[in-house]
């Protein structure tokens, strides 16, 4: 590997963040991990149905299953002793991710599918094409019709609270409509 070859393989880490949306993407920001967990979401769990399905290298494929694997979103488990095989399993932990990718598959059909879908999410008992929303638990309105902030939690930094405080929020925001 040249060294620019090792430069461009390295990132930035997210942990230090301190958001659920960069811890998130710490575990599954690499494009090759929500492909993988939406195959194995909808049943697929064997290293050549995902190496088929997405067109991965293998040694790509292998990494991301192992990163997966080590973050608790897949469980490896072996069907073959001789010679050795293994499936790949969502765990709870990786089930609780079908949601998000549910969301952008939602967001994908309203901004990126042009024309006839190439794909559609279907109730399993009715064989009725569904069209998901995210709501709020609480009201059941839709999140997209709300009028959404995040705020610092009880855990948050120094530097998160002032990042989300409410009264610099609506002073960038005014800040933003004057320029």
């Amino acid at each position: 590997m040249t060294q620019l070859e090792g430069a461009a393989m390295r990132r930035t880490s997210f942990e230090p963040m301190g958001c659920p949306v960069a811890g998130t993407l710490e575990l599954v920001g690499e494009w090759w991990s929500l492909l993988i967990m939406r195959d194995a979401l909808d049943g697929f769990s064997r290293f050549d149905e995902f190496e088929r399905n997405l067109g991965i290298a293998p040694t790509m494929l292998t990494r991301r299953l192992r990163t997966l694997v080590d973050a608790g979103l897949l469980d490896r488990r072996q069907y073959s002793a001789a010679p050795p095989r293994y499936e790949y399993v969502a765990t709870a932990k990786g089930r609780d991710l079908g949601p998000v990718i549910v969301a952008l598959y939602a967001w994908g059909r309203k901004h990126v599918d042009a024309g006839e879908p190439s794909v559609v999410m279907i109730d399993q008992d009715t064989d009725e094409e569904i069209l998901p929303v995210m709501v709020d638990r609480n009201s059941g309105r839709p999140l997209a019709d709300l009028n959404t902030a995040f705020l610092a939690g009880a855990g948050a930094d120094e530097d998160m609270r002032e990042r989300l405080d409410p009264g610099l929020r609506a002073a960038r925001r005014q800040r933003s409509r004057i320029t």
